[in-house]
């Protein structure tokens, strides 16, 4: 049945072209999870403590709902992937803000440092090199939309320890430490997250 969601989001953007109210309010509700857990990997750690990923995705929703004039694809893929573009680019609108307060600030407080400097020496950190991130690969599965409504019917615990280890590709130990538990208790919490993971997906699979 995997191929049953495409017809369905091309039919909610058919309707929303013709100006079908309710059409286009599906069709961004089916999408507000999944973009929720894509804001969530793409926001490195050291942002996340500077923006909240559901503001991002306010922002993207909002948008996608003023430009949704100018989206020319037709099917799933095409929509999902322009939503990404819009919420990549609020990231990276966000980061080059914040770097640029943080530089700021930085000359104001301390003596002016080589300009070859890093900007993890200027006191903001280094954002992730280019390249395929975690939530890139997430975003490449197959089913997309289904994997993230399913991922959002966990636990917070679930979902939070299957965001770490599987998007933000954290080690175990680096789990333990953000969730506050031993090693072993962060193992075997993923493990029954990526069970009932599983079965969340089983009915459409």
């Amino acid at each position: 049945m995997a191929d049953t969601e495409t017809p369905k989001v091309s039919e909610l953007i058919k309707g929303a072209r013709r100006g079908n109210a309710d059409c286009r309010e599906q069709l961004f509700v089916l999408c507000r999870s999944y973009l929720g857990f894509a804001a969530r990997a793409q926001v490195e750690s050291w942002l996340r403590m500077k923006v909240d990923a559901s503001d991002l995705v306010q922002q993207t929703m909002l948008e996608a709902h003023r430009d949704f004039d100018r989206f020319q694809g037709q099917s799933e893929q095409e929509w999902l992937a322009w939503l990404k573009r819009i919420l990549a680019h609020n990231v990276a609108d966000f980061v080059r803000s914040f770097r640029g307060t943080a530089k700021r600030q930085v000359r104001r407080e301390v003596p002016l440092r080589d300009p070859a400097a890093s900007s993890v020496e200027w006191g903001a950190p280094e954002p992730a090199a280019p390249g395929r991130t975690p939530s890139q690969e997430f975003l490449l599965l197959d089913n997309e939309l289904r994997m993230a409504a399913a991922l959002s019917e966990l636990s917070p615990d679930h979902q939070e320890v299957i965001v770490l280890r599987n998007l933000e590709r954290l080690s175990f130990n680096e789990v333990a430490e953000r969730m506050g538990r031993s090693r072993p208790a962060v193992q075997m919490l993923w493990m029954r997250a990526i069970r009932k993971l599983q079965e969340a997906m089983e009915p459409d699979a």
